[in-house]
């Protein structure tokens, strides 16, 4: 433990802005003097106080009530105080400047919290492992109703749970097999009496079936980026304002109306989706629109999905096929994996009899074909599973369990073979506890916390 994590902290724990109720946080190792020297009385552990704050005079800056969570009864683990008094942006600073005012002389040290130093200190306390600290600031970020209750469910333990049993079963085989490196003469029969590869068979089975779960779960929470990309006036704009339910994007008969990126994000099933909108692709003498253009290509670069818009009323005619060609060949180049790539057919209500396409083809103007689209998109982005029984996950997650995956694959290369090499094996199952174990933070850096902690909000 790091020596700023011995120092007390303080920090408003509520949005900043103007509110009902704001909370002012504190946490040491022991808060019951600074208290009583601060409210001139002692708390009853865990219950709510009503009372006056009162400035250095003696003067009242508000009153509200102050609880008081001794250690280790508290979300931190460490001595908690909170001040709950009402959430004026200037009662709050004037209640965090007293705390500080009085700390030289009753509780030294006190200094402003880091961002997420109260969940961090929660984690370094084994009240939270990390996968549960990280669900914290995933339920707090959550943009839909599917991404809270996974996060919910995370901060509850589900996800650690599954990951702590998964490590479980893996310390078991490591224990067989490091115990047996140390009998030789026992070797050859040791994969058939313990059922070593069978086991090995089941752990990677249960590991294959938590990634796809994680898979969902990151899908939940950072959703998929789609990039609506065509010639002008394929109708992107609309087609944008037709799948967020909003008028976004400024939709004209001019060619070249949008000349930077417009973006919404929607749900599909509790999935966000996040959808650009581009400048239309083709040559153009205008700076502006050469810009804009030059951004398009880039977001198509990053992005998850890309929706190649055509213009049915225009199919045929050579300018634009010609156009379409090298939008084409260009996109297959900076796609590479043509998995990412959809054509969308767009204006089907102005066509009579729409041919037949090597792809979706719908109206943005009429919303037919909106309902497949949607679909589509969650195929692309590898969505199949129900919200419900989800938890949430992270890319980190994802890594991780990968990396777990394949040390598994290389041990059952090694426990396959004759003249197995029970070092060899002992080391990929090694290397696989150790991936595994980085999700709930059992092995960690330093540097590896400062990431994931860094990214919350002050006061929590």
């Amino acid at each position: 433990m790091l020596a700023r994590h011995r120092d007390p902290i303080i920090a408003v724990a509520t949005a900043s802005g103007r509110g009902a109720v704001g909370i002012v946080r504190v946490s040491g190792a022991d808060l019951a003097a600074f208290a009583v020297a601060w409210l001139g009385r002692s708390l009853q552990p865990r219950h709510a106080t009503y009372l006056a704050f009162n400035d250095a005079t003696g003067a009242p800056i508000d009153r509200g009530l102050a609880i008081h969570f001794p250690s280790p009864h508290s979300y931190t683990g460490e001595a908690v105080l909170e001040l709950q008094a009402h959430g004026g942006p200037v009662v709050l600073q004037l209640l965090l400047a007293r705390c500080l005012e009085l700390a030289d002389a009753h509780l030294p040290g006190l200094r402003l919290a880091q961002p997420g130093e109260f969940t961090e200190r929660a984690f370094l306390n084994d009240k939270l492992d990390l996968a549960q600290a990280e669900a914290v600031s995933d339920l707090i970020e959550a943009s839909t109703e599917a991404a809270a209750r996974s996060a919910g469910r995370s901060l509850t333990g589900a996800f650690s749970d599954e990951v702590n049993a998964l490590r479980d079963k893996l310390i078991d085989l490591r224990m067989l097999v490091e115990s047996t490196l140390d009998f030789p003469e026992e070797e050859i029969d040791f994969l058939e009496k313990a059922n070593a590869r069978g086991r090995l068979q089941a752990i990677a089975a249960q590991v294959d079936a938590v990634l796809d779960r994680a898979r969902q779960g990151a899908l939940l929470r950072e959703g998929i980026t789609v990039v609506l990309a065509g010639q002008p006036n394929v109708g992107k704009s609309s087609l944008l304002n037709a799948l967020a339910g909003a008028e976004l994007a400024i939709v004209t008969p001019i060619a070249g109306t949008t000349r930077d990126t417009v973006s919404g994000t929607i749900q599909i099933e509790g999935v966000p989706v996040h959808v650009i909108d581009t400048a239309g692709l083709r040559d153009s003498l205008d700076e502006v629109e050469r810009i804009g253009v030059a951004r398009s290509w880039s977001e198509i670069g990053r992005a998850d999905a890309v929706l190649f818009m055509h213009d049915l009323t225009r199919v045929g005619e050579p300018v634009y096929d010609a156009g379409e060609a090298q939008i084409e060949a260009r996109l297959a180049l900076a796609l590479l994996n043509g998995d990412r790539l959809l054509h969308v057919f767009n204006k089907s209500d102005a066509v009579p009899a729409a041919p037949l396409v090597p792809g979706l083809a719908l109206s943005a103007r009429t919303g037919a074909g909106l309902a497949a689209l949607r679909a589509r998109l969650l195929e692309l982005a590898g969505w199949h599973a129900q919200p419900e029984g989800l938890f949430i996950a992270r890319t980190r997650h994802v890594q991780a369990l990968r990396a777990t995956r394949a040390h598994l694959a290389g041990a059952m290369t090694h426990a396959a073979r004759a003249d197995a090499a029970l070092d060899l094996l002992a080391e990929e199952l090694r290397l696989a506890h150790e991936r595994l174990s980085e999700i709930t933070g059992a092995f960690s850096s330093d540097d590896l916390l400062g990431e994931i902690f860094g990214r919350f909000c002050i006061g929590k």
